[in-house]
């Protein structure tokens, strides 16, 4: 096992090893107390893990999110300091991470079969060259591609053979905009 495993592990036991100590000890002040208390301690855990587990739909409407004007797009900064957007294709919702570094639009297999293709059945013909080498990639065309008030009848992309943490708008469709950055803001104009 890996040392991080192992010191997991310890670290587990030690808290295991505590919480059945405070369970012995309440148990000798009585049984009803101590059921009382444990469910109440449950309780609050559910809580906890209840808020942990919907934190990202709890904020996603506090934290600013994409904004369509007539002529343009805004992008606000995330929290991890990347530009994200969100596109139509083929009436399915693809989140992309806004890539100027990438050549190509780039989807990841999940988003390809969203969009109603097999990413088994693709011919994986291209290369790209990524911070984690070489990867195969096969040629797909995307049809009515929507970004805010942007409208495309088409969209050629690739689909990554490896695994990706989401899809990449690179610059095959960047290019069609004029971008500002401003503050925590990305401005994208045609």
């Amino acid at each position: 096992m890996p040392d991080d495993t192992v010191m997991r592990l310890i670290y587990l036991g030690l808290l295991l090893s505590t919480l059945a100590g405070w369970a012995i000890v309440e148990l000798r002040k009585g049984l009803g107390r101590t059921v009382k208390m444990a469910l109440a301690w449950g309780m609050i855990l559910l809580g906890l893990m209840a808020v942990y587990g919907l934190w990202g739909d709890i904020t996603r409407g506090m934290r600013p999110s994409q904004q369509a004007g007539e002529a343009e797009v805004t992008l606000p900064r995330a929290e991890d300091g990347h530009y994200y957007a969100q596109l139509e294709i083929q009436g399915q919702q693809i989140s992309f991470m806004v890539d100027t570094g990438a050549s190509d639009v780039v989807l990841t297999q999940a988003d390809a079969r969203k969009l109603g293709f097999d990413p088994a059945g693709l011919l994986y013909l291209g290369q790209a060259f990524t911070a984690n080498g070489p990867v195969r990639t096969a040629r797909v065309e995307l049809g009515d591609v929507r970004f805010g008030p942007f409208r495309d009848a088409s969209l050629g992309a690739s689909v990554n053979e490896g695994d990706m943490d989401g899809s990449l708008l690179g610059m095959s469709y960047l290019s069609q905009f004029q971008i500002t950055i401003s503050g925590d803001q990305m401005v994208l104009r045609r």
